[in-house]
């Protein structure tokens, strides 16, 4: 789900929270617009009225009326009860959230220098005042009053999951500790926010200086004339005109590296993308990563347990590391075997074409290319033309229809945060109101790379009345060029498919409380929703709805569809291999036990060789800049990937068995998945739609690796 953003904005681009800079340093606050409800339709953020000046006084005041909150909790003379405790923990700090989740929004999608000081100025704000809530020990007090009483309470069933869940935070955060302990917790966890912050800086800002201007035509041989055109208009905007720009942002490196005749280019921009942070200078992350994973290390010990991954894990569904380290393991074994041959096929086609030169990282996604079209005359560009981004968003809506009875409107007279983001109405089959639906297509510079889902408002219940969702599903696909549309591969359109998941999770979710809301469950899960919607993506009944030629109108030829159904399995044992390993890597990091943590490289390079990835193929996050687990909120989490993916291929079977768009499965994989969010446990919940618990077989299937 993350990224990279950089620091600077062309100016003119953007509207409301980003376009200001520190002109408005003097702007008047009792015009603040978090400092009241918003007043906009559905309460979308007012983005033409938020100005960056806005922030830290309604973060101050968010934190200060939050506080106000806590103390009358704890003031309350009435013993305590599950609503005049735990519930009303639950509704507290509702301005603190508002205010948080507009920023953290627009500083992953429109950032710049202010917003990024900001974000450096509130971090160890926001640390203090939630370490000051979990270590409070007068409210965990109250808190421990109800949950010792449990049973005695006719609670329901999300009554007595946010009890539990409750109280297990208050434990993990630190509650039971000694105060000695509980002030180096303290320490700890503003030192690791600061860290994620300048991790994230660093890599947006590598990421972006990054440019490879080619000045010679013909060292832009194999190239597609659309990767073409799109390198050249990025030039012209750079300056260069009559030249073609080239960078690390995946629009242009993928395509580079599938297509470009030139080894010594695709040398050159492949190292650049997998050295980012890694150079000694002042955007290197080694030293911050080795920081983070020491303070990691002691967090776990000092919670009383043996790494920082047992700590983790010992609030997720695999519970246990063994448990993780046994899928991935299995997974690995199987894609090493099948990465070998893959290797072999193309070290031969190397060597049939004449040349004497090894297969190297840098080949990979070539020959991988050149092989697909030899073994299934299959070329990936050759879809495109028929992936046109809006015809491909229209379909996805049409696929929720078919299953949720969902409606789709766009709606202008929304306020949005850049001119590029839409904003679309989410209604039910009868016109009812679910939430809103922004899209933000396009790369830009002030953007993370990667594609994310978000929220600007989950759902919730106030005063016995539903809270609707504002929802945001952000990704960097190609723009468009000339007179070409954005054109999508498959690949994209799969990706859109999954934030699409992410959204309906949050869009469709029906609960009480807002910590039980939509994606709030736990991390080897949440990626259910989105990975199975990718499953509808790949069906020959779907791609006919995606799939219409941006000229011609034409649907995606019969044949052209049974050769993307042969390719799909094919350079599985890269695809496989690069994400497990990662996965992997992140598990190993975070099962240290010592805090002399290794150099960066070595410490890789002895996982590479415990795990068995070749050389030919790189972790898909190298650690400098996997921001996953060193700048967002994956860490012992990247596993949760494939976790998931076990439970999408066994929930999308239930599909295959009783028809693609039965409206009974639909109806239960709503009920019992995307609405209830984490109000009960997330197996009882799959068990309740599926009937039984998944096994790893349909995945293996699906793969190709049974």
């Amino acid at each position: 789900m993350k990224k990279i953003i950089l620091a600077v904005l062309a100016s003119g681009l953007l509207v409301g929270a980003c376009s200001n800079g520190s002109k408005d340093k003097g702007t008047d606050n009792s015009e603040n617009p978090f400092f009241s409800k918003f007043d906009t339709p559905y309460q979308v953020p007012p983005f033409d009225k938020i100005k960056t000046a806005h922030y830290m006084p309604a973060f101050k005041k968010g934190m200060e009326e939050h506080k106000k909150e806590i103390q009358a909790i704890i003031n309350n003379e009435k013993p305590a009860t599950f609503e005049n405790t735990i519930e009303a923990l639950d509704n507290s700090g509702m301005m603190l959230r508002r205010v948080s989740s507009v920023f953290s929004n627009l500083k992953s999608s429109t950032t710049n220098d202010e917003l990024q000081e900001i974000a450096n100025n509130v971090s160890p704000l926001k640390s203090k005042h939630y370490d000051d809530i979990n270590l409070n020990a007068e409210l965990f007090e109250r808190i421990k009053t109800v949950y010792d009483k449990k049973d005695e309470l006719d609670l329901s069933t999300a009554q007595l999951k946010l009890l539990e869940d409750t109280y297990k935070k208050f434990v993990r955060n630190g509650a039971n500790l000694p105060a000695d302990k509980q002030e180096r917790l303290r320490t700890i966890n503003k030192e690791l926010s600061q860290l994620s912050l300048k991790f994230d800086e660093n890599l947006l800002a590598e990421t972006n200086n990054y440019k490879l201007f080619i000045d010679n035509e013909a060292d832009l041989a194999g190239l597609p004339e659309s990767v073409r055109t799109g390198a050249a208009e990025a030039a012209k905007a750079a300056g260069k005109d009559g030249q073609w720009l080239f960078t690390l942002h995946k629009p242009s490196l993928i395509p580079f590296l599938q297509f470009s005749e030139k080894r010594d280019l695709r040398e050159k921009l492949y190292t650049a993308y997998i050295t980012r942070c890694d150079h000694n200078d002042e955007y290197d992350n080694k030293e911050i990563l080795k920081k983070m994973v020491k303070l990691r290390v002691e967090k776990g010990q000092l919670m009383g347990f043996d790494t920082y991954a047992h700590y983790i894990l010992d609030d997720r569904m695999a519970k246990t590391p063994e448990r993780v380290f046994e899928l991935l393991n299995q997974l690995m074994d199987a894609g090493n075997e099948v990465a070998k041959k893959e290797r072999a096929e193309m070290q031969q086609m190397i060597n049939d074409e004449g040349n004497d030169f090894k297969l190297k990282p840098w080949d990979w996604w070539y020959y991988a290319e050149k092989l697909r079209v030899k073994k299934y005359n299959f070329n990936e560009e050759s879809t495109r033309p028929y992936f046109k981004l809006e015809t491909v968003r229209d379909g996805m809506f049409e696929v929720a229809n078919k299953l949720w009875g969902l409606k789709f409107k766009k709606r202008d007279d929304l306020p949005v945060y850049h001119k590029d983001a839409m904003a679309f109405q989410v209604m039910e089959e009868n016109g009812d109101h679910i939430g809103i639906l922004y899209m933000d297509f396009f790369p830009r510079a002030s953007k993370s790379s990667g594609a994310w889902m978000n929220s600007f408002m989950k759902q919730h219940t106030k005063d016995d009345q539903r809270v609707a969702p504002v929802i945001s599903v952000v990704t960097n696909f190609s723009k468009p060029t000339g007179d070409k549309p954005s054109l999508l591969t498959f690949d994209e359109v799969s990706t859109l498919f999954h934030e699409f998941g992410h959204a309906l999770h949050g869009l469709l979710s029906d609960t009480k409380y807002y910590t039980q809301s939509g994606t709030s469950v736990p991390r080897d899960f949440v990626e259910l929703p989105s990975q199975i919607m990718e499953n509808w993506a790949a069906q020959p009944e779907v791609i006919k709805m995606l799939g219409k030629h941006y000229k011609t109108g034409e649907t995606i030829p019969d044949e052209l569809i049974k050769k993307m159904k042969a390719a799909s399995l094919h350079n599985q044992g890269f695809g496989l291999t690069e994400f497990i390993g990662a996965g992997l890597l992140d598990m190993h990091w975070h099962m240290q036990t010592d805090k002399d943590i290794k150099e960066v490289k070595a410490f890789e390079n002895e996982v590479r060789e415990k795990i068995g990835l070749i050389p030919e193929i790189e972790f898909r996050y190298r650690s400098p800049y996997f921001s996953h687990i060193f700048a967002g909120g994956y860490a012992v989490g990247y596993y949760g990937y494939a976790w998931a993916e076990i439970l999408d291929a066994d929930a999308f079977q239930a599909f295959k068995e009783n028809g693609l768009f039965d409206e009974k499965t639909a109806k239960k994989f709503r009920d019992h998945v995307l609405s209830v969010g984490g109000s009960d446990e997330a197996m009882k919940n799959y068990v309740k739609f599926r009937g039984k618990e998944p096994t790893i077989d349909a995945l293996l299937e699906r793969r190709g690796l049974n």
